[in-house]
């Protein structure tokens, strides 16, 4: 699976998943990426460390 903020791929074992009350599931590499989309509410898109999959 890849994380939903910064799009690199997390190892089996390792990571988080956040749920949210709508259903949404996200999936985190570091507490880094929980914080900034979670938290913060941050766009990936206006980070260049972040690589967000072109959907």
């Amino acid at each position: 699976m890849k994380c939903s903020f910064c799009a690199t791929q997390v190892e089996k074992g390792t990571g988080k998943m956040f749920i949210q009350t709508n259903g949404k599931i996200f999936y985190f590499c570091s507490n880094k990426c929980e914080k900034n989309q979670v938290k913060l509410k941050r766009d990936p898109r206006d980070f260049k460390w972040a690589q967000p999959d072109k959907k």
